[in-house]
């Protein structure tokens, strides 16, 4: 079945995912393998499946990723992602419900995995920034902590587990 891995990715992280899809699936059936903001169009048209990979954004995808499921009409669709926030599945599927909204009514999602992902060290700096504001130490240190077991993610249980998920719907 021809198929197509695209993603946004500013920190590498989704990169990373999509790397660990392109491995699972077999090659010779890939009609493009790169940034969202790269597919063309008759790469679209030609795959039935397209493994769409976002970092978090607000809560949600970015818009590039939005805008590119909502050309997917008629297509099966597996969405894989990543946050700098979050150790929760609950968490992570309030993410996947608001990105599947941009997904055509005639597309199918056939799959979902998220994990959390190392942020910039410029997150970090902001929030320790607020460290010094009395009313925002105990919010500060959370968030800093988060940054902190973050920084190792995607980890290669996180990767194993995404391969898991693609082969469940090969």
């Amino acid at each position: 079945m021809k198929y197509l891995i695209t993603f946004a990715s500013t920190t590498g992280n989704t990169q990373k995912l999509a790397q660990a899809v392109r491995e699972v699936l077999p090659a010779d059936e890939c009609v493009n393998f790169g940034s969202t903001m790269m597919i063309a169009q008759h790469d679209v048209v030609e795959a039935k499946r397209a493994y769409v990979g976002f970092w978090t954004n607000r809560g949600t995808c970015p818009d590039a990723v939005a805008e590119f499921l909502q050309g997917l009409a008629g297509k099966e669709i597996f969405l894989f992602g990543t946050a700098g926030f979050g150790e929760s599945q609950d968490y992570f599927d309030g993410i996947l419900a608001r990105v599947k909204e941009n997904v055509p009514k005639s597309a199918r999602v056939i799959g979902a995995f998220m994990c959390q992902g190392k942020m910039p060290p410029s997150v970090r700096e902001r929030y320790e920034a607020t460290l010094s504001n009395p009313n925002e130490e105990a919010k500060a240190r959370f968030l800093i902590e988060n940054f902190d077991r973050a920084s190792s993610h995607p980890d290669e249980g996180d990767l194993a587990e995404l391969k898991r998920a693609i082969e469940r719907v090969r």
